[in-house]
């Protein structure tokens, strides 16, 4: 974990250099995930960034959809984000002026310990998913349009299965560390990215575990 977080430090760092130059703005907004923020990522890169530029930088940490709408305003300088699909439609249609791939993170499945609907080491997350609603095992949802609400909405569709609604699925419209709190709380199950699930306090991740974690990588980008 330690060489994965220098790694980072070091793209994002030299990244946002070659952005903004030292005769740039004196301030920067960057609109980014929850995720990112949850990493701690943040509080290591931006000293350092700002030491090299003197420019400060100040962060509005939403869900992907509502990072991606701020800079579609106006609102920020740039975005930090994990929906592909539309950063490139985007792109192309002349909200963004371009788009890198920044650093990779992957989707888990966590859940208490007690695992009503017996998912633990699946190797089919959409199997996981299957079993979850046939079990009507409460699943707590971010329900925020965040690129991780919209990968959750995507495998439900994956397997025909339109949650909305159902008892045993409750959608919280919070980030991801206030989501997992939530999940840790009703002993349910979430999807989550695993850098927020490995930031969060060992109380928490000694009672929400990681039970299915066949889900691909996914990249947090900046447009």
């Amino acid at each position: 974990m330690k060489l994965l977080k220098v790694l980072l430090l070091i793209a994002l760092f030299f990244s946002l250099a070659t952005m903004f130059p030292a005769y740039a703005e004196e301030v920067i907004v960057c609109a980014s995930t929850t995720s990112t923020q949850n990493s701690g990522l943040f509080e290591h890169i931006l000293p350092i960034f700002e030491k090299k530029t003197g420019i400060k930088v100040k962060v509005v940490a939403v869900g992907t959809g509502a990072a991606l709408e701020i800079g579609k305003r106006g609102d920020a300088d740039v975005a930090l984000v994990h929906a592909k699909d539309d950063e490139l439609k985007m792109v192309q249609e002349g909200w963004f002026t371009d788009r890198h791939d920044l650093m990779y993170n992957d989707f888990i499945i966590a859940g208490h310990n007690t695992d009503p609907a017996k998912i633990k080491g699946m190797k089919e997350a959409q199997t996981a998913f299957r079993k979850i609603a046939d079990a009507k095992a409460l699943f707590i949802s971010r329900g925020d349009q965040s690129g991780t609400h919209k990968k959750e909405l995507s495998m439900w569709k994956a397997i025909g299965v339109n949650p909305a609604g159902e008892e045993w699925y409750l959608e919280v419209g919070q980030g991801m560390s206030k989501t997992l709190r939530i999940a840790l709380e009703k002993q349910a199950y979430t999807l989550t990215d695993r850098g927020t699930y490995l930031s969060m306090e060992d109380n928490v991740r000694n009672e929400l575990k990681i039970l299915v974690e066949a889900i691909p990588r996914f990249s947090t980008s900046m447009v």
